[in-house]
């Protein structure tokens, strides 16, 4: 075991060692490990950065090993032509709190976040998606394309943007990721088996009777006064969180709806069967240090397999 100093990781670097599939793997593990208490994953610590900016402090612990994830949100940098998010995760062996890595912060939650969807749509569709509707063209949508593509690589992709140029420029910006991408507007779909909300919305972009044959998957709203889908698709339907201690504080669209908490399942309920009925599906993400801990994981064994 080597106390030498490492060089972070770029994020392509990073993005080399997560591939979707294993990835996916991990995030399962880790679900069922959180869940069991094997992983311990406190809320995120947020600290006041200039110009709005935040420092968000995320650490997770477990048997094997450890991680630290630091990642700075500052707004103003778009004026500045920088990325508004900077940030690393730190992965050390357990025993003895030796580093092990450092990789790209944006990178890592962008492909965990996506490979959390994916891990959802694997565990609570009911059939291998057709037809996804995508809602958002930011960078989450952008991972999340990546994600369906390298895992469903058959699929049509239904993209809904702000503005309809916004739905097509994204399609263009993407026509080579080896997946059939559509721009649309209005109404999803009636097809579409998967919708998949990324944006930053104060007002639900989604709100329609649930149906038990389409999933739906909320991912943008990660703040209390957020929200993606309406009332009448989530009281309808059986709501499962990948953090339901987090989401209790973050998920917008469940607090403006007066989720009844109680409940709510857990990703790993959902990976054991637990509380998985006939009715409608909904999954809200709204992210953990433990998904991060099982990125450094996957991450850690890619590199040891070379």
């Amino acid at each position: 075991m080597t106390t030498a100093a490492l060089s972070m990781l770029s994020p392509a670097e990073t993005a080399e060692l997560l591939p979707f599939a294993p990835l996916c793997d991990a995030i399962a593990t880790a679900a069922v490990d959180y869940a069991a208490g094997r992983i311990h994953s406190p809320e995120r610590q947020v600290l006041p950065l200039a110009q709005n900016g935040v420092l968000l402090s995320m650490p997770a612990t477990a048997g094997d090993i450890g991680i630290h994830k630091l990642v700075n949100v500052c707004p103003a940098n778009g004026a500045l032509g920088l990325p508004t998010i900077h940030g690393v995760v730190a992965a050390y062996d357990a025993a003895t709190g030796a580093p092990l890595a450092i990789l790209d912060g944006p990178t890592v939650t962008g492909r965990r976040t996506a490979a959390v969807s994916m891990l959802a749509i694997r565990t609570l569709a009911r059939r291998p998606p057709r037809r996804v509707a995508l809602i958002g063209t930011g960078k989450q949508a952008a991972y999340h394309v990546e994600a369906l593509a390298a895992l469903y690589p058959e699929l049509q992709v239904d993209v809904h943007g702000r503005t309809d140029g916004s739905a097509r420029s994204f399609c263009q910006r993407f026509a080579t990721v080896g997946i059939d991408l559509h721009p649309m507007s209005g109404a999803v779909d009636a097809a579409a088996d998967v919708v998949i909300a990324l944006t930053t919305s104060l007002a639900p972009v989604y709100d329609e009777p649930p149906r038990p044959d389409r999933l739906l998957v909320g991912v943008g709203a990660f703040k209390p006064e957020m929200a993606e889908y309406g009332p009448a698709s989530i009281h309808g339907s059986d709501v499962f969180i990948d953090d339901p201690a987090g989401a209790r504080h973050e998920a917008g669209d469940l607090i403006q709806a007066g989720f009844d908490w109680s409940a709510g399942r857990s990703l790993a309920d959902a990976l054991e069967g637990r509380g998985v009925s006939d009715r409608p599906r909904l999954f809200k993400s709204v992210g953990c240090a433990a998904w991060d801990l099982a990125a450094a994981r996957c991450a850690l064994a890619a590199r040891q397999a070379r």
